[in-house]
Order: structure tokens, then C-alpha cells, then sequence
């Protein structure tokens, strides 16, 4: 095992050197957010280079990039050339299992939209543009398995060499995902705390291709949501106008994965609940054969650091389920307010990385919250009349009335507000505007019932 420094010599002065653990969403912008500042950064990811080995996921292949994950890649250069390749969703369409369906737009503004993106094809994009600094070093099939804090360093294994290297640097981030190898050694340390809760759901991903013409299958600038009271099927579009089809289901019971094992009852069981979206799908039970079936998991801990030498960024340290949309907004907006807090207190890192997990753990905390309550709506409440009823009153509020009221979708989706903020936010417009609607109706109700008694004395 040989010892190696992580840095090259920085590019604008800055003689301190940054080991990243994870070459994904989240490393690859902190590296470029880093590199800017002219620190030297050596990025470790376990998995091939994807550049040349294609990209190899296990996660969903295409995310929803809105307001905090572009204000992010706008700050280094790359908003233009992501979007370009995005699909605008403008609101959701709920398909209902008599094959009824219903748009519910996002936002009382058509230009505010979140996009559709190639997870693969965005690892990328942010790799090439991290390798294109100077002062930044990509290093593949490197397998973090130690680190020692006190040094601090990371040792990292080469499975396909047989080898192993311990790098030392100043500070090392842990960008390294849900499953956080320097997470893991940061847990054995005193008074770290850490959670960890699994949903009795996980999912599994479906292919709606292009059709024989070329075009898409369905309305492509929206989500569509096949919600089934517990359960529901989703689709994304991608650029190259297929959609990706994912089921979030139960492990287990009448409705769920271990429940179809065969063909037939595969194609049974969705032309029963699925029924409009099976003619479309012509690989249908191949794809449920073969693609596995993955969990959905929560993670929270704190602190997300160890002194100045040691940090988490994204899933590593705030891990939440999809239903938001938010997870890589989040991780992107990680990196923005590390950033900021760089800005701040630099070259005190311990006191970069205390402002860093103080300002955005309230705020992930939050969002795991949401997430999980947003499952619910989307699974159960969107194909309610009365739900429906109540997006109607939101949006004619948030046209008419902007600065009293603003929906908790857009406050997280089409705003840069933290996250904890817009959920109290929410709560306190609730508890005004849901107590005047009522006392409206009333008013309303007594206004026509005057005018009519008038009308008759009048007649």
C-alpha cells in the first residue's frame, strides 16, 4: 500500500488540498464549486469512468432538476447546457383506472416548470467540467474503505488491481452517497448521532418507448401518475421521447412485488390497474422480469462533520425518498451554501463547516418530512375531487393574492426558500386562509340569500 498527496498545486493561490469520495451528482458540482475557489481537489469514485464505460446506475435514470438545482449549475456555467437537453413537466396528469384523465398544473405561471434530465448524461456533463480545471484530479475504480480523521486520510482499494493507496489531504468530503463509507467512520466517533428508516415500499423501473413514428407515447411535458389508493406508477420523458416508468409499490401483500412472480400474472395484474398505459409498453413484462426491484430509504444524522477536516454533502448525509423531486436539487444546493459559507469564514474550515451544518440541517431534516408526505398525495389524494378542488383555491389564491399566499409546492419547487422555512410557511398560510374561506363561504352564502329576499319584496 503506497501513500500518495491528493493535491495538485492550486490554480488561484490557495495552498489547501480537498479529497472528494464520490465522483456522482453531488461530487462532481462541489468539485467544480472548489476548483473555482483555486483549491487543489482529487476526486476518488468507486465505479469506472463512465465517460468510457457508459454510465452504471442502479438508481433512477432521469431526475427532476428545478429552481435550487439550476441556480446551482448556473453559478458554474452549466444551466444553459443542461436544460438544453431537459424536458420541461409542467403539472401532473392523474390517470385513472377507468383511463380518465386530469391535468393539475404546477404553477398559475406556464414559463415555471421542473425538467426532466438523464441522471447518466448529467453525471457526465459535470464530470467533463470538474476535468476541465486544472487543479482538479478524477480517480476511478477507487473504493473508499477507511478513513482516518486524525490525519486526516482515506484509504481506497483498487478491486480490479488487487492494490490499495492511503491519500492524505487537508479536508475530505463525503459525497460518497446513501450508503456513505466516510459516513460509516464518522459514526464511530462520540456523540454522532444517525438514523436510517426504510419505506414498506420500494420500486422498480418500466420503459414506455418512443412509438414506431418516433414520437412520444404520451403528453410529454408533464408527470403522469397512475395513483392507486397505497400504490401508483409514474412516468418521466426523456429527451429521446421515451418515458421512464417507475412503480412504487409494497414489498409484499395483494398489491405487491413479491406478488407477481409469473408472465401472466404480470400483464394481468397492469392490464387491471394499469390498463392504459400497458398498450404502450411492449417490453412491459420482459422489463419487470429483469429490472430489480430497489428500496426506498430515509437517512438523517448530525453533525455533518468531524472539526475542520472531515464533511458530508448530499445523500451522505440527508438520503430522502424521490417524492418531491427534490433529492438532487438538494444536493445541488448543497453545494451553493457550502459555498457561501466559504465565502464567510475561509481558511477556517472548522468554522466553514459548523455554519454549513447548522444553516442546512434544519432545512434537509424539513424535506425528508416533506417527501414523505408528498408519497401520500401522490399516491392517494390527487385522484380525490376534493383534493383537486383544494389545488384550485391555492392556485386562484397564489394568482390573485401573491403575497399572502404562495402553495407549499412552489415555495420548495420554484423558490430558492429553505426548505423548513417554506414548510412553516405553509403551515401559517393554511391555518389563516383555510379559517377565511370559510367565513367567506358564509358571507358569500348570507349576500345571496339577502339579495334574494330583496328580489321577492321587490316582486
Amino acid at each position: 500500500m503506497e501513500e500518495a498527496s491528493a493535491h495538485k498545486p492550486a490554480a488561484s493561490g490557495s495552498s489547501r488540498s480537498i479529497l472528494i469520495a464520490g465522483a456522482g451528482l453531488a461530487g462532481s458540482l462541489v468539485a467544480c464549486f472548489l476548483a473555482k475557489r483555486g483549491y487543489a481537489v482529487s476526486v476518488y469514485e468507486r465505479r469506472p469512468d463512465p465517460r468510457g464505460a457508459g454510465f452504471i446506475g442502479g438508481r433512477s435514470i432521469n431526475l427532476a432538476l428545478s429552481t435550487r438545482g439550476i441556480y446551482a449549475l448556473q453559478q458554474v456555467g452549466l444551466a444553459e447546457r443542461v436544460l438544453a437537453d431537459a424536458v420541461p413537466m409542467r403539472g401532473r396528469i392523474m390517470h385513472a383506472a377507468d383511463g380518465d384523465l386530469t391535468f393539475q398544473p404546477y404553477s398559475k405561471n406556464p414559463d415555471e416548470a421542473i425538467n426532466s434530465v438523464s441522471r447518466g448524461g448529467l453525471n457526465i456533463t459535470l464530470l467533463e467540467a470538474a476535468d476541465s480545471y486544472e487543479n482538479v484530479s478524477l480517480h476511478f475504480n477507487q473504493r473508499c474503505v477507511d478513513v482516518d480523521p486524525d490525519a486526516p486520510t482515506a484509504t481506497f482499494a483498487d478491486d480490479t488491481a488487487g492494490s490499495s493507496q492511503t491519500v492524505k489531504s487537508d479536508v475530505i468530503i463525503g459525497a460518497d452517497g446513501a450508503f456513505s463509507a466516510v459516513r460509516d467512520r464518522l459514526m464511530r466517533t462520540d456523540r454522532f448521532n444517525f438514523s436510517q428508516s426504510y419505506l414498506e415500499h420500494g420500486y422498480k423501473e418500466l420503459l414506455i418507448p418512443p412509438t414506431e413514428a418516433g414520437d412520444f407515447a404520451m403528453d410529454p411535458n408533464a408527470l403522469h401518475i397512475w395513483p392507486r389508493g397505497g400504490y401508483m406508477m409514474i412516468a418521466l420523458p426523456n429527451a429521446d421521447r421515451s418515458f421512464t416508468c417507475t412503480c412504487f409499490w409494497p414489498f409484499s401483500g395483494p398489491n405487491g412485488f413479491e406478488h407477481l412472480q409469473t408472465d401472466v400474472e404480470i400483464l394481468n395484474y397492469f392490464k387491471m390497474q394499469f390498463a392504459d398505459a400497458v398498450p404502450v409498453m411492449p417490453t412491459l413484462v420482459e422489463d419487470f422480469q429483469r429490472n430489480p426491484t430497489s428500496s426506498l430509504v430515509t437517512i438523517r444524522c448530525r453533525p455533518w462533520h468531524l472539526g475542520g477536516s472531515i464533511a458530508l454533502i448530499g445523500d451522505a448525509c440527508h438520503a430522502v425518498v424521490p417524492f418531491y423531486g427534490q433529492g438532487m436539487n438538494a444536493a445541488f444546493e448543497d453545494c451553493t451554501i457550502l459555498d457561501a459559507c466559504i465565502e464567510k469564514f475561509a481558511p477556517n474550515w472548522s468554522a466553514v463547516l459548523d455554519e454549513f451544518t447548522r444553516v442546512r440541517q434544519p432545512s434537509t431534516d424539513a424535506l425528508a418530512d416533506l417527501a414523505l408526505d408528498n408519497f401520500i398525495e401522490m399516491r392517494d389524494k390527487v385522484k380525490s375531487k376534493r383534493f383537486l378542488v383544494r389545488k384550485k383555491i391555492e392556485q386562484t389564491l397564489h394568482r390573485f393574492l401573491p403575497r399572502l399566499y404562495t402553495p407549499l409546492y412552489n415555495l420548495v419547487t420554484f423558490s430558492r426558500v429553505p426548505y423548513d422555512v417554506a414548510q412553516r410557511r405553509a403551515r401559517r398560510q393554511e391555518r389563516i386562509v383555510f379559517r377565511i374561506v370559510p367565513i367567506a363561504a358564509i358571507m358569500l352564502l348570507i349576500a345571496v340569500m339577502v339579495f334574494a329576499l330583496l328580489r321577492f319584496r321587490g316582486s
